[in-house]
């Protein structure tokens, strides 16, 4: 039972850390939310979605034509084929400039922005998240911006170029000051209902343990008394 009871409670605290990103270091800051207003031209099956608030974006593509992404000084920095196929420029500073949520990542000396692009295949699925300095508040202090904590308020515009064989163009977004009218992630009622959920289970877990153990109990032997395990 102990450690049934245990797992349920792993899983509990499992549940606590679903707004964060394991898969990455970063974590969106709740004050603030970067939206994506349009890709411009629109690039047919190529989409954008920001995560976490204002931490990375999600890049998909599913169309006919392959979709490159700039770094922070125009050099090629993502490559989107239309067989699924992902691929990352090593030579890219944004490559390693991306690890880190504000300036804190090395950047090695072969990454050079104006050598000729070294392609490195990170994955077949067509889509790629990616932190973006572009699309956040890049200082810890408060925006002069926002005189009312409690307002939503627009911080800046952003793009980010991208280019196909036979167009160039951009991924243009606002981040914004959420301010108190922004309300919760919502992933922290999800994982709240989670929690509920769980912790019930483990009520139900507990006291079905006890009656079987009362019923396996010996019919001429007197029931012990029976003591609370909460």
């Amino acid at each position: 039972m102990a450690r049934r009871i245990v797992l349920v409670a792993a899983l509990c605290a499992l549940a606590a850390g679903l707004p964060a990103t394991p898969a990455l270091a970063h974590e969106g800051n709740p004050n603030y939310e970067s939206v994506v207003r349009a890709v411009t031209p629109p690039i047919a099956g190529f989409a954008v979605e920001v995560l976490n608030g204002d931490d990375r974006l999600e890049v998909r593509n599913t169309g006919p034509s392959t979709v490159t992404i700039d770094g922070y000084d125009e050099e090629p920095y993502l490559r989107l084929s239309p067989d699924g196929t992902v691929a990352v420029n090593v030579r890219s500073p944004a490559y390693y400039l991306n690890q880190d949520r504000f300036t804190g990542a090395p950047v090695p000396k072969s990454a050079d922005a104006k050598a000729a692009p070294e392609w490195k295949v990170v994955g077949r699925t067509g889509r790629y998240e990616f932190h973006d300095h572009r699309m956040h508040w890049m200082a810890k202090s408060t925006p002069d911006q926002v005189t009312d904590r409690a307002q939503r308020t627009k911080i800046f515009d952003w793009k980010v170029a991208v280019h196909t064989a036979t167009a160039n163009g951009e991924i243009a977004g606002t981040l914004f000051w959420r301010g108190s009218d922004g309300g919760p992630p919502a992933g922290a009622f999800v994982a709240l209902a989670l929690i509920v959920l769980l912790g019930g289970a483990a009520v139900v877990l507990v006291r079905r343990r006890r009656g079987r153990a009362a019923d396996r109990g010996a019919p001429d032997r007197p029931a012990a008394p029976r003591e609370e395990a909460w």
